[in-house]
C-alpha cells in the first residue's frame, strides 16, 4: 500500500475539496484517507450550538507506548474572492513555476499536508514513533471558532486523551520558512463605548448635548496614556480604535448619540480581568463619574459593553519542545528562528489549556490573498523539519 510520502500529492488531494466554512467539503475525508493506512483510529465528531452552523471535525490517533504528541490545525479555509481574478481556478490545485495555488495552500491545509507526509516517511523508515502522534483538526478555525477546536478538545479529553506538548501548523513564517517559531501569543478584548446625549439643532447647540465631544474624550483616554512599555516577550500592548459611530446623515443635526468600538492586544502584564479594570477606571475618571470634570456640571453619560469572547495571553516554557522545533528548523533551513509571540490569535489559545504548545508552519505571504500558493520547494522542507521534529521529539 502507497503512503501518503508526498506532500505535494496530500496538498493537491485537500485544496481540491472546496471546504470554505463552514463546509466540510471533502477534505476531512481526503485526510481521513491519508492517515488510516498509516495505522490512525479515525473519529469524526460534529458539534452544533444555538445560531451556529454545524461543524465536522477529526480527531485522529496513531497509539504507541511513550509521550503523546498533537498536531493541529483546520481544513476549513475562507472564501475565494473573485474568482476571475485568480491565475488558476482556487480549488484545482494547479502547478505552475514550481508553486502549488490553491485556497488554503498557505492557510493551512499545506501545513497538514507536511506533518502527514512526515509521518508517513517516519513510519516508512522506523516503523512508526516512539509513543503516540494525533492530529486534531477543525472546520471552523476560520469562523466562529465556537464548534471546532474548543469542543473538539473537550471531547477528546472526555475520552481520556492526555497530550504532552502540541505543534500548530498555522504559517508562522514572514518571509522565509525557518524565520519564526510562535512560542505564545497576545491577549485580546473587544469592547463598544456608547455616549448618550441630547439630539437637537446645531445652530442652537444650547439646546443640545452632543455626545461625539464626550466620546472624543473617552476615546482619547483609552488612547493616552500607553498601557505598558511591553515585556521580555511581548512587545507593548497596544489598543486600536476600530469604529467611531453616530448614525447621523444629516449636517445640521446634534445626534444622539455615538459609539466607539475598539480592540486591544494585551502582553502578559495583564490578565483580561486586570486590563477590563484598567479600561473602566480611564471611562470613569475622563467621564467625571468618579469626580466631575473642570468645566461640565454634570459626567459624560456612557456605557461600555464588552464584545466577543476575550483571549488570553499565553507563553509556552517547554523547553525539549521548544528546543527540538528549533533544532529540527535550523537542521533543516540553516536558519536560527526567532521565539515569537507577535500576530493576531490561533487555536493556540485554547490547546495551552491542556498542554504546552507551538506553532510553526509555511510562509504566510500568499494567505488569504488571491492567487494564494506555496512553492514545491517549500512543501517539501517543511516536511523534512516536521520529519526530524518528530524524531528529536521522540527521541
Amino acid at each position: 500500500m502507497k503512503l501518503p510520502t508526498d506532500p505535494a500529492e496530500n496538498l493537491a488531494a485537500l485544496i481540491r475539496c472546496p471546504s470554505v466554512t463552514p463546509a466540510e467539503g471533502g477534505a476531512l475525508t481526503a485526510l481521513e484517507a491519508m492517515l488510516k493506512p498509516l495505522g490512525f483510529a479515525v473519529d469524526r465528531p460534529t458539534f452544533s450550538d444555538a445560531g451556529t452552523p454545524d461543524i465536522e471535525n477529526l480527531y485522529a490517533r496513531r497509539s504507541g507506548n511513550g509521550p503523546h504528541l498533537m498536531f493541529a490545525g483546520h481544513t476549513d479555509v475562507v472564501p475565494v474572492g473573485d474568482e476571475a481574478a485568480w491565475t488558476h481556478p482556487p480549488f484545482s490545485a494547479a502547478i505552475a513555476n514550481g508553486e502549488m495555488y490553491g485556497r488554503g495552500a498557505v492557510d493551512m491545509k499545506g501545513g497538514i499536508a507536511c506533518f502527514v507526509a512526515a509521518v508517513a516517511r517516519h513510519v516508512e523508515a522506523n516503523g512508526g514513533p516512539k509513543g503516540s502522534v494525533s492530529l486534531l483538526i477543525t472546520g471552523d478555525e476560520e469562523g466562529p471558532a465556537i464548534n471546532g477546536t474548543v469542543k473538539l478538545l473537550a471531547w477528546a479529553a472526555a475520552r481520556g486523551e492526555k497530550w504532552d506538548a502540541s505543534l500548530v501548523g498555522e504559517p508562522t513564517n514572514p518571509d522565509a520558512l525557518g524565520d519564526m517559531i510562535k512560542i505564545g501569543r497576545r491577549g485580546s478584548v473587544s469592547g463598544v463605548v456608547t455616549v448618550n446625549g441630547r439630539q437637537g439643532h446645531a445652530a442652537y447647540p444650547h439646546l443640545a448635548d452632543n455626545p461625539v465631544r464626550g466620546l472624543m474624550t473617552l476615546v482619547d483616554a483609552l488612547l493616552n496614556p500607553s498601557f505598558d512599555k511591553g515585556t521580555k516577550d511581548f512587545q507593548p500592548s497596544n489598543l486600536e480604535v476600530t469604529t467611531f459611530d453616530v448614525g447621523n446623515p444629516a449636517t445640521n443635526v446634534i445626534p444622539a448619540k455615538a459609539t466607539a468600538a475598539f480592540n486591544i492586544r494585551f502582553n502578559d502584564t495583564w490578565t483580561v480581568e486586570t486590563l477590563q479594570s484598567e479600561i473602566h477606571n480611564r471611562l470613569d475618571k475622563a467621564s467625571g463619574r468618579k469626580k466631575y470634570r473642570k468645566g461640565r456640571k454634570e459626567p459624560i453619560d456612557f456605557e461600555l459593553t464588552w464584545r466577543d469572547t476575550p483571549s488570553h495571553v499565553f507563553l509556552t516554557r517547554d523547553d525539549k519542545l521548544v528546543d527540538a522545533l528549533a533544532g529540527s528548523i535550523k537542521a533543516v533551513t540553516g536558519h536560527k528562528p526567532k521565539l515569537s509571540t507577535t500576530g493576531g490569535t490561533s487555536d493556540a489559545r485554547f490547546i495551552k489549556d491542556y498542554c504546552p504548545v507551538v506553532e510553526f508552519g509555511l510562509v504566510g505571504k500568499t494567505m488569504h490573498m488571491v492567487d494564494e500558493r506555496v512553492p514545491l520547494a517549500e512543501l517539501e522542507m517543511l516536511t523534512q523539519v516536521y520529519q526530524r521534529f518528530l524524531e528529536d521529539w521522540f527521541g
